[in-house]
């Protein structure tokens, strides 16, 4: 199964949190921040979104960064998605 976006909505995936400091101290799975740093799987169209042209920045494959409180989380075979839109995305990590 494969999920398909519409309009200016991103799929992402998002990347493990770290389990140790920097300074190495271990982290107990409550206490990991959950990242806000994903990659994108799936990208929508684009188009007319609310009367507005929208190009579509992001690729299949990039780093980003999204907003901490954005997004629809799905899960789907067992795999755990993010869907945003666009603009919710901060940045792309190169």
């Amino acid at each position: 199964m494969k999920l398909v976006p519409l309009g200016d909505k991103v799929v992402l995936k998002q990347l493990e949190a770290e389990e140790t400091t920097k300074s190495g101290i271990v982290l107990p799975g409550q206490a990991q921040e959950k990242p806000q740093e994903a990659e994108v799987i799936a990208v929508g169209p684009g188009g007319m979104v609310e009367g507005k042209e929208v190009t579509m920045l992001v690729n299949e494959g990039d780093k980003v960064i999204y907003s901490k409180y954005a997004g629809t989380n799905v899960n789907l075979e067992g795999e755990e998605y993010i869907i945003v839109r666009q603009n919710d995305i901060l940045a792309i990590v190169k």
